[in-house]
């Protein structure tokens, strides 16, 4: 029987276990793949980037040998987000004005006049 695709989704991640194949996710269970960011809430540069795929692959790394189950996948995704406030809060990232909805859903931007 094979297994189902487990997935963990949480409001800018999205972790699946599975690989991309044609452009479609297909089941892997020894694989992850992260959606970051689907509404494009934010505007993403090369580096909040790379220390988000960093932070995401040293996740995994720590949880090697463990089941990849919900459990697990919920927890890399809580800490991702926590990552992801953080580059906000620094100023690495910046919301997207452009978003389809602004929220504001990790706090309210840091401009200047506010500090």
């Amino acid at each position: 029987m094979e297994k189902m695709l487990l997935k963990s989704t949480t409001r800018h991640v999205r972790i699946f276990t599975a690989e991309v194949v044609d452009k479609e996710l297909k089941f892997h269970p020894n694989k992850l793949t992260l959606d970051l960011d689907p509404d494009n809430e934010f505007i993403w540069n090369e580096d909040s980037l790379n220390k988000i795929n960093k932070k995401f692959n040293q996740l995994i790394l720590e949880r090697k040998g463990k089941d990849l189950d919900d459990y697990e996948l919920r927890k890399i995704g809580s800490e991702i987000e926590g990552l992801i406030k953080l580059l906000l809060q620094n100023g690495e990232l910046t919301y997207n004005p452009n978003c389809r909805v602004m929220n504001f859903s990790m706090g309210l931007p840091k401009t200047k006049e506010l500090l």
